[in-house]
C-alpha cells in the first residue's frame, strides 16, 4: 500500500495490538482462568480509581469474597471497610446488590449474556462488554472514556467532553 493510501486508510490496528503486547500491565484479573465475577469486581473498582490503588484492594476483596455467593452474604460494614480508599463507596454496595442478584437469578454464576449482565445493579455498557470480552472471550465493545477521547481525536480531530 502506498504511503498516501496508508495515510488515507488511517492507523494500522495491528500497531495497537503490538503496542499492547509490549506494554500491557500485568494485572491479576487479566490472567487466564480469571472468573467473570473477578473481572466484574476489577472493572467496578477501576471506575475513576487509579489501578495502583485497585490492585491491592482487589486482591484483598477476592481473598475475602472469592465469588458472588460469598459477597452476597457479606456484611455491609465489612464491605465498606475493605473498599476503603477506592472512593465512591456506592460502587461497593452495588457490587453486593449485583452479587445477590447473580445468586438469586443465575445460581451464583455471572451470566454470559449482555442483556442479563446489564440487568444487574451497577452494570452498564462498558462493564458488561468488559465481562463478556475479558472473562468469556467474546467479541464485545469496551469503550471507556479514555478510549472514546482517543478515537474522537483520531477520527474527528477533537476530544469529546468527559
Amino acid at each position: 500500500m502506498s504511503a498516501a493510501r496508508q495515510a488515507q486508510a488511517g492507523p494500522d490496528p495491528r500497531a495497537v495490538v503490538d503496542w499492547y503486547r509490549a506494554h500491557a500491565r500485568d494485572l491479576p484479573w487479566r490472567h487466564s482462568g480469571t472468573s467473570a465475577y473477578a473481572v466484574l469486581v476489577s472493572e467496578v473498582m477501576s471506575q475513576q480509581t487509579p489501578v495502583s490503588r485497585v490492585v491491592p484492594a482487589w486482591q484483598e476483596w477476592m481473598r475475602r469474597w472469592p465469588d458472588a455467593t460469598a459477597l452476597a452474604a457479606a456484611q455491609r460494614a465489612e464491605v465498606l471497610l475493605v473498599w476503603g480508599r477506592l472512593g465512591y463507596p456506592r460502587r461497593a454496595l452495588r457490587l453486593v446488590e449485583a452479587a445477590r442478584a447473580v445468586v438469586e437469578r443465575h445460581g451464583g454464576e455471572l451470566p454470559a449474556d449482555r442483556d442479563q449482565l446489564l440487568a444487574l445493579p451497577g452494570v452498564g455498557d462498558y462493564t458488561a462488554g468488559a465481562v463478556l470480552a475479558f472473562a468469556y472471550g467474546r467479541r464485545a465493545l469496551t469503550l471507556d472514556t479514555n478510549v472514546r477521547r482517543v478515537l474522537a481525536r483520531v477520527v474527528g480531530g477533537q476530544a469529546l467532553p468527559a
